[in-house]
């Protein structure tokens, strides 16, 4: 029989054990800071049908996802969380209770060109709120709010929250005569961080056939610059030429407020008029976050107001608000500046239970305590030697070996040895199992991330 090698597909994600556990934590993290905001956890098939999946996604998504036939049925993978989030919410909408808040951590799938720090396969990290006709725009200040917590207790300190509102978008456009062209436009606007200011307005001239006078219009609005104040200042002369505009700098300056309520503070909150997001449900409202000393990473974590998403679906109005992580991106950028915490506990046990007995009546019981108190163990009973137990455990990175040998079962004790400083103490297996929780505990306080970019 020819063996096959074994290989990764080009644009996934395999870590090894260690890296793995990393990426367990930030997950636990995330899912400790969206359920102190009172949201609800949810999982979504990953295949939907086609025709769901793209409703309302439409322009570049088309492009990327990956769709395939199963017989007659024209299926698809998704290629996000918050359009299957829509459909079930329209599907469960009299089970419900509103705003129906909810969190999703998981896998998505876009079929685009794969290069640093972008996958085909990678982990999304949503929370978005649902509203039932209606939705508060204290929402839209609260999402990026949670955003600040999140990072700042992954131990990320220089990053931004960058935001933007696209009905003052469209009022401009508005007002240029624009508006039927206005999502074209903020595509390719969109695309500034990428290819600078020169190569935009190439294309806004070139590709979209825009006048000189409306290229260099657009220019100038999207350049306007300065703290959070004085560009809501500048705005404010562009008042009373567009109903849409002006809607949408009130909801703007309302959210900035608020921010600064909700504890974010001004060096990680940025009003960019250059952020628009590349898909065409969004209609408030719209974030990207990125880490200031990576800019051209990109986006880690990006969203917005959607009020017609589920329009789709069902003919009752229920606008949303959310933002999406791109997990595998952060973190694979995260590892390759070498930023990722090896400090904090990776292995997979907290100890290693090492028998030197013939009967394991004992152990198991040791081991059986241990893991009452929280303490997570391996019980080790292959025929190895001695030392070749201490090199399983010391591959494994586990901090603590629980050795049991005769004399141990007759004083009804354990030896506990720190296998990073090499202590060992004796002491009954209650005790051993407060001793190594409380140790643990402590390890469990360093952040994923070093505390400095």
């Amino acid at each position: 029989m020819e063996r096959v090698k074994p290989r990764t597909l080009s644009g996934f994600m395999e870590l090894p054990p260690a890296r793995q556990q990393q990426m367990e934590r930030m997950m636990e993290i995330l899912r400790e800071s969206y359920s102190l905001y009172g949201f609800t956890p949810l999982d979504t098939p990953i295949i939907e049908s086609a025709e769901v999946l793209l409703a309302k996604g439409g322009g570049e998504t088309e492009k990327q996802i990956y769709r395939f036939l199963k017989g007659d049925t024209d299926l698809a993978l998704r290629f996000d969380l918050t359009v299957p989030l829509a459909k079930y919410v329209a599907a469960n909408y009299s089970n419900l209770a509103f705003p129906f808040k909810r969190y999703q951590i998981g896998k998505v799938y876009r079929g685009e060109r794969s290069q640093r720090g972008r996958f085909r396969e990678f982990y999304q990290a949503d929370i978005d709120v649902i509203g039932d006709g209606s939705l508060d725009i204290v929402n839209e200040a609260e999402i990026p709010s949670i955003i600040y917590r999140t990072f700042t207790r992954f131990g990320l300190t220089n990053f931004v929250i960058r935001v933007n509102n696209r009905k003052i978008l469209n009022g401009f456009y508005d007002m240029l005569g624009l508006l039927a062209r206005s999502g074209e436009i903020m595509r390719t606007v969109d695309k500034l961080d990428k290819i600078g200011a020169e190569k935009v307005g190439l294309l806004l001239h070139d590709e979209l056939d825009l006048g000189q006078d409306n290229v260099g219009d657009i220019m100038e609005f999207i350049s306007i610059k300065g703290s959070n104040a004085q560009v809501l200042a500048a705005l404010e002369e562009y008042r009373g030429r567009s109903e849409l505009f002006d809607t949408g700098l009130d909801e703007l300056t309302t959210v900035a407020k608020y921010l600064a309520a909700f504890g974010v503070p001004e060096d990680h909150f940025q009003i960019d008029l250059t952020i628009a997001r590349g898909l065409d449900y969004y209609t408030g409202t719209v974030y990207e976050t990125t880490l200031t000393d990576y800019p051209e990473i990109g986006s880690v974590c990006s969203g917005g107001r959607y009020d017609d998403l589920a329009g789709y679906y069902t003919d009752k109005k229920l606008p949303g608000v959310g933002i999406s992580i791109g997990l595998t991106r952060l973190f694979y950028v995260l590892g390759e500046q070498g930023l990722l915490n090896d400090a904090m506990v990776t292995a997979p046990a907290d100890v290693l239970v090492i028998p030197m007995t013939q009967d394991l009546t004992y152990p198991i019981a040791a081991a059986t305590t241990l893991r009452a108190h929280g303490v997570r163990t391996q019980l080790y009973t292959e025929p190895k030697k001695v030392k070749q137990k201490f090199a399983y455990a010391d591959k494994l990175g586990v901090p603590y070996a629980v050795i049991i040998g005769d004399d141990e079962v007759a004083a009804g004790a354990v030896s506990v040895k720190n296998l990073q400083t090499g202590e060992q103490r004796s002491m009954p297996p209650a005790q051993a199992a407060q001793t190594i929780a409380a140790a643990i505990a402590e390890k469990k306080q360093i952040p994923v991330i070093r505390e400095r970019l």
